[in-house]
């Protein structure tokens, strides 16, 4: 038994039993990854994998015990070498970033410019994808750290801390007929039609709450992944925005206001970190996380 028969198993489970997929992953034959699994089964006693023809099609019974165990192995094995390197002062290494693009373009960027200047050897692999894409990277170990505002509280495999707390603002082109209003209340706009963020993104159930409380049905015109997308129609006249406060760092050069409201109409959202159970990450991944939520207390468990 070696450690690459287990990765064969692991990744066969996570590429859905396609061993082509399962060899272009680790950079070898489909014939190797068939024959090391084999192997492995000879060497334990039992058939991980029920097969048609060479096809792998499902874990067996007994597959699928020992396929948790297998992860287990693997993990421990990746824990015990970021263990030593602490000892051994490394602080050189691959560090693997999963966020939404709102945390990647606004919240982010001057995170990363002061780790590149303490940690220049360390590689940052910064990864977009929806908070349940990104929870699932988190999960499977396919990142070291997620950060979204949904899904990483509700992943059973990642450990969740709330880093900080923000609000939606309401933005509009330069002489609508809003910004003669203040402040202006919900009920105003729900009058015309919105774009905002789609319903799996940066805070829409805080948006989608404030206007089931208040029993208005908003005219959503269209919605998008990231504040970029949503502000440039905003900003064509397709109607006014729902943003989330950090995306506003750019609306002096971008033509589009702020409104005034009456106090903070979609409440609060906060914005999570999350990794994954069980993984002793490298020391600089702990000072990446503090430089993100200063204080935020992310112990190995």
């Amino acid at each position: 038994m070696n450690f690459q028969q287990l990765r064969f198993v692991r990744e066969a489970v996570r590429n859905n039993l396609n061993l082509t997929e399962v060899a272009a992953v680790l950079y070898t034959s489909q014939s190797g990854v068939s024959k090391q699994i084999k192997d492995l089964e000879d060497e334990l006693g039992i058939e991980l994998f029920v097969r048609s023809g060479k096809r792998l099609t499902a874990l067996t019974r007994a597959g699928d015990g020992a396929v948790q165990i297998v992860g287990r192995i693997l993990q421990e094995t990746e824990n015990l070498r970021r263990y030593a390197s602490q000892y051994a002062g490394v602080d050189s290494g691959r560090l693997v970033i999963a966020a939404t693009h709102t945390q990647a373009r606004y919240t982010l960027p001057k995170v990363v410019e002061e780790f590149n200047r303490a940690y220049p050897k360390v590689t940052l692999e910064l990864h977009q994808g929806t908070p349940r894409q990104i929870a699932a990277m988190v999960s499977e170990g396919d990142a070291d750290i997620g950060i979204a505002s949904e899904a990483l509280d509700a992943a059973s495999a990642v450990r969740a801390f709330p880093c900080f707390t923000w609000s939606h603002r309401v933005v509009v082109p330069a002489g609508h007929p809003l910004l003669a209003r203040t402040p202006v209340t919900l009920a105003d706009i729900a009058a015309h039609p919105l774009i905002t963020y789609n319903e799996q993104f940066t805070g829409r159930k805080c948006v989608d709450a404030a206007f089931r409380q208040g029993g208005l049905v908003p005219d959503l015109r269209l919605t998008a992944m990231d504040a970029d997308v949503i502000k440039t129609y905003v900003r064509r006249g397709l109607g006014i925005g729902i943003v989330a406060e950090m995306a506003l760092d750019d609306l002096a050069q971008s033509g589009l206001h702020v409104l005034e409201t009456d106090g903070e109409l979609f409440g609060s959202c906060t914005t999570m970190l999350g990794v994954r159970n069980g993984v002793f990450l490298p020391s600089f991944a702990y000072r990446f996380i503090d430089m993100f939520a200063p204080g935020l207390q992310v112990a190995p468990q």
